[in-house]
């Protein structure tokens, strides 16, 4: 009696395991769906990954529109002209002329918001209200434009740099996502040398 105990013992003991061990495969098998769905899906992670552009076909003075974390980004190569008028631009009509509140990376606090004089990058997002202002390169002397960017949202104006006026509802100026120029005439946004 005692060697058919022992055998339904070892037979238990392996029935128990194995019954054990296909119950945890079943439950990881049944989990896994559930934890995956806590990560971020393909098109997540590259909605926020960088986007190179080539810069080869943008002309002066024209402006290129890309999309970068689902937010409109724009590439505006400016002329000899546009830097000039933008020189003309009174500090005194400015609302952060200098750029000190913190809306671009260190290589683009300067007059002219870039890294290259002649190849500005900005989110093309109204800091008011998030509309997408125009881009109006025009001289309106009447108005004192210089040309740059209007919303039509509620009249804020921003310079040729993305600096906006003062007493308009825009209270900063348009941000400068982070770039770097790479070889070969091409510009990657969302990644620079400082955080790389």
């Amino acid at each position: 009696m005692s060697d058919n105990n022992n055998v339904d013992l070892k037979r238990r003991r392996v029935l128990t395991l194995a019954t054990s061990a296909v119950g945890g495969a079943g439950a990881m098998f049944l989990a896994y769906p559930f934890i995956a769905s806590w990560m971020p899906s393909e098109k997540a992670k590259n909605a926020g990954a960088p986007v190179e552009v080539d810069l080869s076909k943008l002309k002066p003075g024209e402006l290129l529109r890309v999309e970068w974390q689902g937010k409109p980004v724009w590439i505006l190569s400016r002329t000899p002209e546009m830097l000039s008028l933008l020189e003309k631009v009174p500090a005194s009509d400015l609302a952060d002329p200098d750029s000190k509140m913190e809306q671009q990376p260190s290589y683009a606090t300067n007059a002219w918001r870039s890294e290259k004089k002649e190849i500005l990058v900005l989110v093309g997002i109204c800091t008011h209200l998030g509309c997408s202002p125009t881009y109006r390169p025009n001289v309106v002397p009447a108005e004192n434009w210089m040309g740059g960017f209007f919303c039509p949202c509620h009249g804020s104006k921003f310079d040729l740099a993305g600096r906006v006026y003062k007493n308009v509802p825009a209270p900063t100026n348009l941000i400068v996502p982070s770039y770097q120029f790479l070889e070969g005439n091409r510009l990657i946004i969302g990644q620079d040398k400082e955080s790389a």
